[in-house]
């Protein structure tokens, strides 16, 4: 049972779980954009996601951002730098537009925790932003390199999808906000800590009302979709209703992470169906 336990651990520690649930929206959007699932490009984006956070995690604990003393840290490092190799060997095979969209939403994600400005540590430091950026590397990650993969138009509904599922991300990132805000620094200047927790989930349920209003700006609405997004949107409220269970160990960290998980699940449970 410790070893299971263990085991389940490392699986959250070493980012696994949040690349699957990232994995599991870019399948959704293969889905409605009705193209094939392309592996290779799953592959390192599942891959990119584990390098980016674990980098995020622990590398800005790390002397030059590489050296960790910690022995369960190190284990952690050695996988991260397999799944790079791992990203890397795979975006090659992929189309040249995505290694330049890698590179911009890369560069987001480095300045999100290097320095690069003499009075704002990282991009994370500048009040408000956090978040923000965030849901624009997951949108880029989970619709823009699907539609760029598939060679789909940027076309009106993809725009609503992208804005769609920044929105969505902004709303999955509140119960971390939250259960964070006793040790987020005060400069980071969280909404938590600008609005106040009940005025935040407050405004993550104005997200979630407005994330499925944009539903019906669709030109191509797909079967279930409407249901599904309907679906989502009321467990999303749920969560957000349920602040007293931020603080418990695998809530937010494994349960409200699984959201998009059992999302896309749904999904195919629908196109099988269909």
């Amino acid at each position: 049972m410790k070893a299971l336990k263990t085991l389940f651990d490392f699986y959250l520690d070493a980012s696994l779980h949040v690349a699957l649930a990232v994995l599991s929206l870019a399948g959704v959007s293969f889905l409605l954009m009705g193209a094939r699932p392309d592996a290779k490009l799953l592959g390192f984006i599942f891959f990119s996601v584990v390098v980016c956070y674990n980098f995020i995690k622990y590398g800005v604990e790390a002397y030059k951002y590489l050296v960790v003393s910690n022995a369960y840290q190190k284990i952690i490092q050695a996988f991260s730098f397999v799944s790079f190799g791992l990203a890397l060997f795979l975006l090659v095979q992929l189309d040249a537009e995505i290694w330049w969209a890698t590179g911009i939403f890369g560069l987001l994600s480095a300045l999100y925790a290097v320095p690069f400005l003499p009075k704002a540590r990282n991009l994370r430091s500048l009040a408000g932003l956090k978040i923000h950026i965030v849901a624009l590397v997951w949108a880029g990650f989970t619709v823009l390199f699907p539609a760029l993969d598939a060679h789909r138009p940027l076309d009106w509904d993809f725009w609503v999808l992208f804005l769609q599922r920044f929105l969505l991300v902004l709303v999955l990132i509140i119960p971390f906000e939250i259960r964070d805000l006793q040790w987020d620094s005060k400069g980071l200047r969280t909404l938590p800590q600008v609005l106040g927790v009940k005025k935040t989930r407050h405004w993550g349920i104005g997200l979630c009302l407005l994330f499925f209003a944009l539903t019906f700006l669709k030109v191509d609405l797909h079967q279930g979709e409407v249901v599904l997004r309907l679906l989502l949107s009321v467990v999303l409220v749920l969560v957000l209703a349920r602040e007293g269970r931020y603080g418990e160990k695998y809530f937010v960290s494994f349960w409200v992470e699984s959201i998009p998980i059992f999302w896309f699940a749904l999904f195919c449970l629908v196109a099988a169906l269909g």
